[in-house]
């Protein structure tokens, strides 16, 4: 039987990280679905479902390979953005952090240092702030 299967597969896309997600957000919405009685979570859980196999089982290893690299880019963009924000909040507990009124350049402000003039890098304007 493993030897069938083993047949079967050769030549076949598999399983890639988008198929995972698909296969992820599937049963998510099955276990929404047992919450909610949705049609609407029925449906879409079938749908990806059905998506998540045909791409496992798809022999158009070009395609499956850029719907991959699509998602692949798009989950990069969102977990670089996420750690942006984490660093900033980090930055936040012991700098300030303002933007120039004329270039809009952010500046960073060591906290604790009163009423201080800053002058922007970019466009050298000076302005009054509190640190």
């Amino acid at each position: 039987m493993r030897e069938k299967m083993i047949r079967f597969m050769q030549g076949r896309h598999g399983q890639d990280e988008f198929g995972r997600f698909l296969l992820g957000a599937a049963m998510v919405c099955v276990l929404l679905n047992l919450l909610f009685h949705s049609e609407l979570l029925y449906l879409v859980a079938w749908v990806l479902l059905i998506y998540t196999y045909f791409r496992v089982f798809s022999k158009n290893h070009t395609a499956r390979y850029n719907e991959n690299q699509k998602y692949l880019r798009t989950k990069a963009k969102y977990f670089y953005w996420f750690g942006q924000q984490k660093k900033l909040a980090n930055e936040r507990k012991i700098h300030h952090i303002y933007s120039c009124p004329k270039c809009h350049q952010k500046i960073r402000i060591p906290k604790g240092k009163g009423k201080i003039m800053v002058r922007c890098p970019k466009c050298h304007h000076e302005f009054p702030k509190r640190s």
